[in-house]
């Protein structure tokens, strides 16, 4: 009996083991053009910029710089949280997106978040009240 246990046990272990058919499937779905080398943070980082959502929230930054608004400065920094929300912890696909991750089809999206960090601070800053430099009597 403790032989078929051992025996089950291990069976279960290799038949959790990701094979290559099975990365195939999960990165054919993901990212149909992976040619099976590990993606780096910078080129995850120009995806995820290259997004329909990303693209619509740099121009909407780049009017809030030319305006100078902080109310749009604040829904702007929003929409960038949600956006990074999305990708990182909200996970659309079904679980799709870490098992590509766990196989090197998807890279860290660490270097994209940190960018659209320093996006949304530099527009809040940006467009925040300009101290008052009048000398005071």
């Amino acid at each position: 009996m403790r032989r078929y246990t051992r025996l089950s046990t291990c069976t279960a272990l290799l038949a959790a083991l990701p094979v290559p058919a099975r990365a195939q499937e999960v990165c054919a779905q993901v990212r149909p053009d992976w040619d099976g080398a590990p993606v780096p943070a910078w080129e995850e980082a120009i995806l995820l910029f290259g997004s329909p959502a990303s693209l619509a929230l740099l121009l909407a930054s780049a009017l809030v710089l030319r305006f100078r608004s902080a109310w749009g400065a604040l829904a702007v920094f929003v929409g960038w949280s949600l956006l990074v929300s999305a990708f990182t912890i909200y996970d659309p696909t079904g679980g799709q997106r870490t098992a590509a991750a766990a196989e090197g089809c998807i890279g860290s999206p660490v270097l994209f978040i940190s960018i659209v960090m320093a996006i949304g601070v530099g527009l809040l800053l940006y467009t925040g009240k300009p101290k008052d430099d009048t000398p005071r009597s």
